[in-house]
Parts: structure tokens; sequence; C-alpha cells
């Protein structure tokens, strides 16, 4: 008599595959002296340059307090700057320091390694419709490619702090 075969689970492995992608890029990121976190902040500061901390705030789905360590730490390393606003004094526009930039070439460098080491098991075929399958099913469930969802999380300061 044979045991009868358990179906996948899926969910909980979507969720292994998931942490290993974290913590892989996380080591790969290390050397420049950023997180998941900062380094995700990093470079939606740079793809939309003036953006405000309450703006950014609202973007990752998180309260402005805890995006204040975040751009503090960006700030203090020389990554990112923190300038009033023309337009409203009350508001300080954030953008990439030249510095930040040129560390964003580093951080696609880790993306693409991790992507390499997820994606290496499978035949190039496979690597593209798994890409498709995964971006659809993001899409499927609302989730914003360039935010990671942990930045809504009561930790997500201490992160930062890695």
């Amino acid at each position: 008599m044979t045991t009868p075969r358990r179906p996948p689970r899926t969910g909980f492995l979507v969720s292994q595959l998931g942490a290993f992608a974290a913590a892989r890029f996380a080591e790969l990121i290390k050397p420049a002296g950023l997180t998941p976190a900062t380094a995700g902040v990093l470079r939606i500061i740079a793809m939309e340059p003036g953006l405000s901390q309450r703006e950014l705030a609202t973007r990752l789905g998180s309260v402005p307090s805890r995006v204040v360590v975040l751009v503090d730490s960006l700030e203090g390393a020389g990554l990112v700057s923190r300038t009033r606003d023309p337009a409203d004094r009350r508001h300080h526009r954030l953008d990439a320091t030249d510095a930040g930039r040129r560390v964003l070439g580093t951080l696609r460098t880790a993306a693409e390694t991790q992507s390499r080491d997820i994606l290496e098991p499978l035949e190039p075929e496979e690597r593209e419709a798994f890409s498709a399958i995964v971006a659809k099913l993001a899409a499927a469930h609302g989730l914003d490619p360039d935010v990671h969802t942990g930045y809504g999380r009561k930790d997500a300061g201490d992160a930062a702090r890695g």
C-alpha cells in the first residue's frame, strides 16, 4: 500500500523562497553598508527626486516617524540629501546624492546576482515562465513591484539599523 501523496504547500514554499531571497539580498548589500529597507528607500528616492518624507511614507505604507529613521540612516551615509522645498517651506525634498546614485549600481548588481542565485536551477524557458507567473500573481494581489510590504511593519525602522 502506498502513502497518499500530500498536495504541495505552495504558500509555505513561496514564503520560504521569499525568506531565502531576502536573506541573500541582505547578504549581498551588506558590504555597501545598506539593509534591504534602506536600499529600497534609496531606490525610490532616486526614482522620484524631490519626494517629501510624508509622500515617501505614503508610498511605503508606513508612518512618517518610521521613515525618518530610514532617511536619517541614508543621509548620515551621504547617500540622500534633505533640502527645504522652495514651493512649500514646511516640507523637505529628498534626493539621492551623487554617492547615492553610484550605490544604485551596486544594488542593481546585487539584485541581478540574487535573481541568478534563485533561478539557477531552472532552464531558461522555466525562468521566463516563473518570472511571468510571479509578476501576474503580484499584480493580481495588488502588490507594488517597487515597495516591499515590510515597510508597514512595526519593526521596519529596526531593519534600518541592521
